[in-house]
């Protein structure tokens, strides 16, 4: 939710960005401040109500994301469309009534009063050093920025700011005047379209050669490591504490280079031992220990990546100690989807599928794929139990009944309450069981009395159990699982770190593919690829909604179809930046992050396309009155291409202000860039850094936006002008052979 307060701080400023320019410019045509407020919100608050319903259908399809991911991410859409719809509201409603309120004509030529200035300065100053003494250091820091801001404003910010808006943005608007003229003479219209189209492949090219990883989630640098040992079932819980302390002492050793970043290293033997993933699990498991690493946090690692040492331990413990499996484990970002290798072997048989499973794993195991950990089964092969065979013949002579038999055993073993001991108010139950020297001792246990009373005598009679049953040792597994009916066993695995999961199972499907499975067994990826493969098709899904939504709004408000495909292919031709970016800097593409960025940028993009289609047609409309033309009347194409370039120049500030705040908005959380705000009006240290897990998070969908916007801003003001010529020129051929053909007719 903070990060869609973040996305949203640079863009609910847009709305506002373009009607308080808009203001401006009336000003600066005569107006005064009234009337200038109320004609420059008219003009321009249906493309305004327009882009904003076209952002916001961009992120309602992902509002209805039904997965444990979309559970996740839903919260993005759910506060950005609260917050832009706030800000429509704020830019049609309260900014036009401060701009009336507030803003003052010539307000530029106005001389700063610089002596008031000093003395409102000097007088921040005095009352920080006061809060200073008084020991509130963060309201006495604010008024030193204040003050600091306000002397700067009088020494160099107030001449830059007119020095911008007078001389800059002047240069800035006669260069791309020319520009766009050159850009809209002759058949340069056509070249540039063309080569956009033509970038576009070559774009994609570019991307499939460079062949970035594809990965589910973004990677990060662990926080804490688990280092999972599973010995043979049945292994005796004080066994399985004495290899853990051997286990222990290659931990400490591997991690004795790093040892300062180091917070605590917990141990866990038996009950507790469990994984990210066997967080629900309620079995016992004396077999098992766990080694828990935890970490500084990133700012305080001084550059030490964790996930090296994560690599380090799995090259020294994985494989080392016989008969053990070692997984190593790191904190996953976002919701649990399941181990990186994760098959699924479906049958009927239960012996036939754990020999499947067995030859299919020996199989994988043999093809030497980097980067598996280590293959293992969820299904607990070997697990001991005693089984008491009851000899019925014997107990039904003697009266007994079987219940009798198993209910005196379970006491034995699990005890039994028999009564309370009171102390007071305090009750405290009285259990009747096994001492547990005798528990866990069979003839012990065999030698227990049954007693009953005879039912021919009615005498009461205690006999041994070993006189009516007896026992024999076996092995069973630990559990059977079934999906749509059918015997499941999963092969599954860790991948080490460094090494991609997507293109390990892209290299285990063609072993499975080629796998002779009998008649009515078959397998399925599942876990993290599964959860990819799935919201992969629901962010597809996603986007195609999404341009549906905006092409319907489009369409509703220019009355027009070419007109809103043209603002569309704007949104085709921004992927150029997207996969440009991506591959020119070989980040990773991940599928969540970026999927929804590109989503995201569908609606966002749109939005300086529409207020510039709708200013050209505004200037068009002008133009014919200005000549006396019916409304429905065409311009020539010398004309319309003035209007084109006027339109343009007048909508370059907006164009270009929105997009570099919502460009500045993300510029943060895209490159890392952490400071501690409490620490730096409080103590002065800002403790300023960059990276961190947040930022390997929510980076990804930064870039995406941030590399997808910059080319469409070129796209706005360059391509959009050249295919509306374009399709104009075109619309008045076809009118004149049109009007031709029927003249010849006639």
């Amino acid at each position: 939710m903070l990060f869609a307060l973040i996305l949203a701080l640079g863009m609910l400023v847009d709305n506002a960005i373009v009607v308080i320019e808009n203001i401006h410019r009336y000003i600066d045509r005569g107006y005064n401040i009234t009337a200038a407020a109320r004609e420059a919100t008219g003009e321009i608050a249906m493309p305004i109500i327009s882009s904003t319903a076209t952002t916001l259908a961009a992120f309602l399809p992902l509002a209805f994301w039904h997965s444990m991911m979309g559970e996740f991410m839903k919260y993005m859409p759910i506060t950005l469309i609260i917050v832009l719809t706030s800000s429509l509201f704020v830019a049609l409603v309260i900014i036009p009534v401060f701009a009336s309120s507030f803003l003052k004509k010539d307000a530029q030529a106005e001389k700063v009063n610089r002596r008031r200035s000093y003395i409102i300065a000097g007088v921040m100053v005095l009352f920080a050093l006061l809060f200073y003494v008084l020991k509130i250091n963060v309201l006495g820091t604010l008024l030193i920025i204040f003050a600091l801001i306000g002397i700067s404003n009088l020494l160099f910010l107030n001449s830059l700011g007119k020095w911008f808006q007078t001389v800059l943005l002047k240069k800035l608007e006669s260069l791309y005047e020319n520009f766009i003229r050159f850009g809209l003479r002759g058949a340069n219209p056509y070249l540039f379209v063309t080569g956009s189209f033509a970038l576009l492949v070559l774009t994609i090219f570019f991307f499939n050669m460079r062949q970035p990883h594809i990965t589910f989630m973004p990677h990060n640098d662990p926080q804490y490591l688990n280092i999972m040992a599973d010995l043979p079932i049945g292994t005796d819980i004080e066994a399985t504490d004495s290899l853990m302390k051997l286990i222990e002492e290659d931990v400490f050793r591997v991690l004795e280079p790093n040892k300062k970043i180091v917070t605590s290293v917990m141990t866990t033997v038996g009950s507790g031992a469990k994984g990210e993933n066997d967080m629900f699990s309620v079995s016992e498991t004396p077999n098992r220990g766990l080694v828990t690493i935890n970490f500084d946090d990133y700012e305080f690692r001084d550059g030490i990546l964790t996930g090296e040492i994560m690599k380090d331990l799995s090259m020294e413990l994985i494989g080392k100690y016989p008969g053990v499996q070692v997984s190593v484990e790191k904190n996953r970002m976002g919701p649990p989807t399941g181990k990186a290798i994760n098959l699924e072997i479906n049958g009927k048989e239960f012996d036939e599928l754990i020999y499947l499973t067995d030859t299919i794993q020996n199989v994988i195991d043999n093809a030497h794929i980097p980067g598996i950990e280590g293959l293992k089964i969820d299904l607990d092969v070997g697990m001991p139990q005693l089984i008491v065979h009851i000899d019925r013949d014997q107990a039904r002579r003697l009266g007994i009944s079987t219940a009798q038999i198993a209910m005196t055993i379970r006491t034995s073993l699990f005890g039994k309450e028999i009564s309370d001991f009171k102390v007071g108010e305090d009750k405290y139950p009285i259990q009747l069981r096994f001492d547990e020297k005798h528990r866990y001792d069979i003839p012990s246990l065999m030698n227990k009395r049954i007693t009953f009373r005879s039912q021919s005598s009615g005498k009461i009679i205690q006999i041994p159990i070993s006189a009516v049953a007896d026992f024999t040792y076996s092995t069973t597994y630990g559990a059977v699982k079934r999906k749509d009916m059918d015997r499941v066993i999963t092969v599954y695995s860790n991948v080490i770190e460094g090494y991609n999961a997507t293109e390990i199972n892209e290299q285990l499907k063609p072993i499975l593919a080629s796998f002779p499975f009998p008649e009515g067994y078959g397998y399925q990826f599942t876990g993290e690829q599964e959860e990819q493969q799935e919201s992969m098709e629901f962010l597809f899904n996603a986007l195609l909604i999404a341009m549906a939504l905006i092409m319907l709004i489009l369409v509703s408000q220019f009355n027009s179809v070419i007109k809103p495909l043209i603002i569309m292919t704007s949104v085709l031709l921004s992927t150029i930046g997207v996969f440009g970016g991506i591959a020119t800097f070989k980040m990773d593409f991940v599928v969540i992050l970026m999927g929804i960025g590109i989503v995201s940028l569908a609606g966002v993009v749109v939005n300086n396309a529409i207020v510039l289609i709708d200013y050209i047609n505004l200037t068009k409309l002008r133009k014919k009155k200005e000549l006396g033309m019916a409304e429905d009347a065409d311009l020539t194409i010398k004309e319309s291409l003035e209007c084109i370039v006027a339109a343009g120049k007048t909508r370059l500030r907006p164009v270009l202000l929105t997009a570099i705040t919502t460009i500045l908005g993300l510029l943060p959380m895209a490159v890392g860039f952490n400071i501690d705000f409490e620490a730096a009006l409080a103590d002065l240290k800002p403790n300023i850094y960059f990276g961190g897990d947040m930022a390997s998070f929510w980076g990804p969908f930064a870039w995406t936006v941030i590399f997808g916007l910059s080319f469409a801003t070129f796209l706005t003001l360059v391509i959009v002008p050249a295919l509306y010529h374009i399709l104009y020129v075109a619309k008045l051929k076809l009118f004149t052979r049109k009007k031709v053909k029927e003249l010849a007719v006639s």
